[in-house]
């Protein structure tokens, strides 16, 4: 039976890195984990309404840098940026002893985001709208924003079916098994009277070469001259 791989974990170190990013000691190694995913749920939950994508946590030493990536950033920062200072502090009480940095980017295609569409066909699910005109109203927009290629699949009792069952769409182009495309991955859980569905998202936005590969064509085309049209003369 065929088993499926994670799109974002197949590539990590290739064209994706880590959402967190630092090295602890063997015994340290899970409290740190689970710290890691305590701030992580807590910010989310803290501002749902923000269309918050990723989190990012680096730690050097003593030091915590925490980077927020949301479509509606300025709820996180709030007025003179007194809602972020309040976050700072409540994280601080949470990794006592560590000094903690914020800082919140913008999400500029959302349209694009993996995450924020899964989570926004999952609440339109919620205020039963019909899933498939969620799915394929998400598909058109990715595609009008730019994406190659866009899968969504909902699964569960759609409809308040007696069996579960899946459904998905997809349109353009999503090579999954090829490391070089840029494949990004969301998912969100759909909370309904009948029971929880899931909803997962794949864009496809282009393809990424190493940047060692990408030197070496440079230094060819320049040693050739094909690519900007000129001529290398001997003298």
């Amino acid at each position: 039976m065929g088993q499926k791989t994670h799109p974002i974990g197949f590539r990590l170190g290739f064209t994706k890195s880590w959402d967190s990013r630092w090295f602890a000691p063997k015994r340290e190694y899970a409290s740190t984990l689970h710290e890691d995913l305590k701030i992580k749920r807590y910010i989310k939950s803290r501002y749902k309404v923000a269309g918050i994508s990723r989190v990012e946590i680096d730690r050097i030493v003593d030091k915590l840098k925490i980077r927020i990536h949301a479509s509606r950033p300025a709820i996180i920062i709030g007025r003179k940026g007194q809602e972020v200072e309040l976050l700072k502090k409540t994280i601080e009480r949470m990794v006592s002893g560590k000094e903690v940095t914020i800082n919140v980017t913008e999400v500029t295609n959302p349209e694009r985001d993996a995450q924020l569409i899964a989570e926004d066909i999952a609440l339109q699910i919620e205020r039963r709208v019909s899933h498939r005109r969620a799915m394929k109203r998400a598909i058109d927009n990715a595609l009008k924003a730019g994406a190659k290629g866009v899968k969504v699949q909902v699964k569960g009792r759609i409809g308040g079916a007696e069996l579960a069952r899946r459904e998905w769409f997809l349109v353009g182009r999503m090579p999954l098994q090829t490391l070089r495309a840029d494949i990004d991955y969301g998912f969100a859980t759909a909370y309904t009277k009948y029971g929880i569905l899931s909803v997962k998202v794949w864009i496809y936005h282009r393809d990424i070469l190493p940047k060692k590969k990408t030197q070496e064509k440079k230094e060819a085309t320049e040693g050739t001259g094909e690519a900007t049209g000129e001529v290398q003369q001997e003298v």
